[in-house]
């Protein structure tokens, strides 16, 4: 009786191993079955309503009319004559595209080229 069955680690391991995965199997059987008989779960009613009538739009909203370039040029002109530099001269307006990633490195080049001059 003193005597171990087995010295072998491979036939241990795989013993050991197989009680594990009982016992966890056990386990999701038990939790599967609280599922079951739970109490406080909410019983779903199906009601079978008729779906409420989606009233027609009456008129699509208008898109926002494009800003007026002229404008946009005068108020970019104004905000950097506001800044100091009167002399400054815009060459190009361009709307800025793209999101997120995109703008964070637009505005990352910028600052970066601010602090070399």
């Amino acid at each position: 009786m003193g005597q171990p069955v087995t010295t072998n680690p491979l036939l241990i391991m795989f013993i050991n191993m197989a009680v594990v995965f009982a016992v966890l199997y056990g386990l999701s059987l038990i939790i599967r079955l609280i599922q079951k008989i739970d109490p406080t779960q909410k019983k779903s009613v199906v009601k079978s309503e008729p779906a409420p009538a989606v009233a027609p739009v009456a008129a699509v909203a208008a898109a926002p009319a494009e800003p007026d370039q002229n404008q946009l040029i005068a108020v970019l002109a104004a905000a950097v004559a506001a800044t100091g530099f009167g002399a400054a001269r815009i060459l190009a307006v361009r709307p800025v595209g793209g999101k997120g990633w995109a703008q964070a490195a637009r505005l990352e080049t910028v600052q970066n080229r601010s602090k070399m001059y």
